[in-house]
């Protein structure tokens, strides 16, 4: 990866791009950061690889007036964003560079890249969330995918100095069953209501209606509750379900720092 990175030349799209990932395998929050800072901005896009979708290639996810796919050929994170952001565009591409084309091509005038930084062949603003962790090994021994190289500007955020979590429960039933299918799902710990019982699933697990209502009828629940990214996926099942509703607070002076990138690089 380090040699990777030195091979790279950062190349200038004529557009700002910000990415916003962390260095660690594992969920860090960037979804909703993403969201956040993307609501703030008109003629903007969210680009992404679509992990776990099944599809192939470039896909226009979202138009910014209409989704134009269904979830399994966007993958969760895409419909996500394309639920919550419908002013955005929202592509996804194994390869980066044709997605930022395309979405200049469709008149967009800001682009976001979920999970960007080790494309180092782009000239883009990072922002990374740091994850606390007690191994600072990079992968197989540790949790490190790579290292915040020398030379290679970044903008670190951690939670609550930058950015501050809070949740809603919206449709909350008497007795509900976790279930979710997020990389480090103990994240949703101190947000969590009395529950009958955490079901976990595979980061990207497509869920079926069937193991969903043998749940159901397992622990006795009156509903299912799930993050909007698992919502995303079982929304036309028909099946009672409490959704987890979550809300980012961004600090003044991060918000600044990408408002200052995205003016000096229009």
């Amino acid at each position: 990866m380090g040699l990777r990175f030195k091979s790279k030349r950062a190349q200038d799209f004529s557009i700002p791009i910000i990415s916003v990932g962390n260095l660690t395998v594992g969920g860090s929050g960037k979804t909703p950061i993403v969201s956040s800072l993307a609501s703030r901005y008109e003629k903007v896009a969210v680009v992404l690889r679509g992990y776990g979708r099944n599809s192939q290639g470039l896909v226009v996810v979202s138009d910014g007036q209409s989704v134009l796919v269904d979830v399994d050929t966007s993958g969760d994170e895409a419909m996500l964003y394309a639920n919550v952001l419908p002013q955005a565009v929202v592509i996804v591409s194994e390869v980066r560079e044709l997605a930022i084309e395309k979405a200049k091509e469709m008149g967009c005038k800001v682009i976001f890249l979920d999970d960007g930084y080790n494309k180092h062949q782009i000239k883009k603003l990072d922002i990374l969330i740091e994850v606390e962790t007690t191994n600072n090994f990079c992968l197989p021994s540790g949790p490190y995918r790579e290292r915040l190289w020398q030379g290679k500007e970044a903008v670190v955020i951690r939670e609550e100095r930058e950015f501050k979590r809070s949740v809603k429960l919206i449709d909350a039933t008497e007795k509900m069953v976790l279930v979710t299918a997020i990389a480090r799902a103990e994240r949703l710990d101190p947000y969590l209501p009395d529950v009958v019982e955490k079901v976990y699933f595979e980061d990207h697990h497509f869920f079926t209606k069937a193991e969903l209502e043998s749940i159901l009828k397992r622990t006795s629940a009156t509903s299912l509750l799930v993050t909007l990214k698992d919502y995303v996926k079982i929304s036309t099942f028909n099946l009672p379900v409490s959704l987890m509703d979550l809300s980012l607070e961004l600090d003044e002076g991060f918000i600044a720092k990408v408002d200052n990138y995205i003016k000096e690089n229009q």
